[in-house]
């Protein structure tokens, strides 16, 4: 048995090598639902008080207040930060929808979950990287939003080059928030 074990490690370690060189994250979990998140804590909706990953709105980096099909909704970035090969970015989204409408989520807002990193030195777009399943490392395109209430969205890209010191960052159809700093 320690044998088959020690010998498992040389082509564990092939493939993990093997994915990191396609881009692929090799990331356990996920879900079935299309444009889906992971199931790891690295991506998807935060929703509630109390939750450890909520974000402050009031600690943004940059906010605007943009349209929407269903109405307002308060967008901002909390962080953009950089971690090996990868960038997480974390976003607060407070929708202001009619209390008699349907209940929020990113397709009723925005129609599209969709996410990238402009890279404006190496004229680049970075967007969300998936994991071994298929699914996007990012928030789902139907997870139900609270209303009047900020919402942490997560997403994962390829990090951009240590010359890069700042991107645009777009959001579906929102506003591009222009120079964002990527903490390293």
């Amino acid at each position: 048995m320690i044998l088959r074990r020690h010998a498992l490690a040389p082509a564990a370690a092939v493939a993990l090598l093997t994915g990191g060189l396609t881009g692929c994250a090799a990331l356990p979990g996920g879900d079935d639902e299309p444009g889906g998140t992971s199931g790891n804590g690295t991506a998807g909706v935060s929703v509630g008080k109390g939750d450890p990953k909520a974000v402050d709105p009031s600690k943004l980096i940059v906010r605007t207040t943009a349209d929407s099909t269903m109405g307002k909704v308060d967008l901002g970035i909390a962080s953009l930060a950089v971690r090996g090969r990868l960038a997480h970015l974390i976003v607060s989204l407070t929708p202001h929808v009619p209390p008699a409408g349907s209940r929020p989520t990113l397709y009723r807002l925005n129609a599209t979950n969709d996410a990238a990193l402009l890279d404006t030195v190496n004229l680049k777009r970075y967007v969300v990287v998936k994991d071994s399943g298929g699914n996007q490392l990012g928030p789902g395109l139907h997870e139900d939003l609270n209303n009047d209430a900020p919402n942490t969205l997560t997403f994962t890209f390829a990090a951009p080059p240590e010359n890069v010191k700042a991107v645009d960052v777009q959001i579906g159809k929102f506003p591009i928030f222009r120079d964002v700093p990527v903490e390293r």
